[in-house]
């Protein structure tokens, strides 16, 4: 019996050896071909790198390899456009998102848990508003914020984009409300409190993960939005980064480093905001895929 019970351990741990022998040939071409993807990825940017610090000369001569003095002037002179664009791109996509988080949790948590007549209805009418093409609002939204006399203020910036920006927040947010147990809210209400309470101090807490996600993609969306800021702000002191980046690039074309200079510095925030918010952009993506 000892024999045979290290006969069969003897040829489990060969197959076992054999399957993971196996697994490491069929997947041997993943790494070279992970490190190709990744070359392909990083050579962009460290090629914006090495002209951002080029003069039309240098790059004339030597375009893709670094050369020397560096022109670390290209910076300062980027900075001193662009600063007044980023300052605007923060103002108006900070107060944005604050106010696409609070409208579309709070409007999300009524449609989730507070039942009222009409309320799927309700619910429908606004996830309509998703298959409205954007192209086909830009007129009246212009003629509103014109009869409003929001032109050329970060307002007509702000307002249409948290009206814009609550559709997918609240489907988002809907869902995970949804998916949170009744019996804590109904327990909440047990013990007396109100459905403000219920909301500020119990359901927006479990949200963070979600309320994330909707950030994230509130901020990309304003970020990187070109027409709107171009239709509604005639003064150039008042656009948001991404206008005044196409302006700056259409008015020093031909010098290639302070072109990409300006370009990297306007990339930084994103990065910024992508290194501190990944975890948090995962975690609310997966939450409620895997049930417990």
């Amino acid at each position: 019996m000892e024999r045979r019970g290290e006969s069969i351990a003897a040829i489990a741990g060969g197959s076992a050896h054999s399957q993971r022998r196996g697994l490491h040939r069929g997947d041997s071409w993943r790494i070279p071909a992970l490190a190709i993807l990744c070359v392909l990825m990083i050579a962009p940017l460290i090629m914006a790198i090495i002209i951002s610090f080029k003069s039309p000369s240098q790059f004339t001569r030597v375009p893709f390899l670094p050369t020397w003095p560096m022109r670390w002037e290209n910076y300062e002179f980027a900075v001193q456009i662009i600063s007044q664009f980023l300052l605007n791109s923060v103002i108006t996509s900070g107060a944005t998102v604050i106010g696409v988080l609070l409208l579309s949790s709070l409007a999300a948590y009524s449609f989730a848990q507070i039942p009222f007549p009409g309320r799927t209805i309700v619910f429908y009418a606004v996830l309509a508003l998703m298959m409205v093409p954007a192209s086909l609002t830009l007129v009246p939204s212009f003629v509103l914020i014109r009869d409003l006399r929001l032109i050329n203020t970060h307002w007509s910036l702000i307002l249409p984009w948290i009206a814009g920006g609550q559709i997918i927040g609240i489907l988002i947010l809907r869902a995970f409300f949804e998916s949170l147990p009744g019996e804590m809210f109904d327990a909440c209400r047990i013990d007396g409190a109100t459905d403000w309470q219920i909301y500020w101090h119990v359901a927006l807490p479990l949200t963070r993960s979600m309320l994330g996600v909707v950030a994230v993609l509130n901020i990309l969306g304003t970020w990187n939005n070109l027409i709107w800021p171009t239709l509604t702000l005639p003064e150039r002191k008042m656009w948001p980064l991404t206008p005044g980046l196409y302006s700056y690039m259409e008015q020093y074309y031909t010098s290639y480093g302070r072109v990409m200079a300006g370009l990297l510095l306007g990339s930084i925030p994103l990065v910024i905001l992508f290194v501190f918010t990944s975890r948090l952009f995962v975690e609310g993506l997966t939450s409620g895929a895997i049930k417990t």
